[in-house]
């Protein structure tokens, strides 16, 4: 949200790529997402690989080096911790539904 305010500051619209840097595999998602809830991953999911990635592309990363440099931004949330938020909320909204 901050990155977003940021953007709205600016005099003039423009295009800003948000990002760590960091390139993360879904595995490791699933890794974090179960494990934080004390889940082995590999009893829930299920892959096939007519959806797997093209052999070409080696390596995803987002560049944020503009909105650094003309934003003043950083992250300020990592990879685990955005995983433990996405899953509290999921848990939120499944307890809030089965009431």
């Amino acid at each position: 949200m901050q990155a977003m305010w940021l953007m709205l500051q600016q005099d003039h619209p423009d295009d800003y790529v948000i990002a760590t840097g960091q390139t993360h595999s879904v595995q490791e998602l699933c890794e974090l997402a179960f494990g934080y809830l004390g889940l082995d991953w590999r009893k829930y999911v299920v892959s096939d690989s007519k959806f797997m990635r093209p052999a070409e592309v080696d390596m995803l990363v987002g560049d944020a080096s503009k909105s650094h440099a003309r934003l003043g931004w950083e992250p300020s949330v990592t990879f685990e911790e955005m995983i433990r938020m996405m899953v509290d909320a999921d848990m939120k909204a499944l307890q809030a539904s089965t009431g």
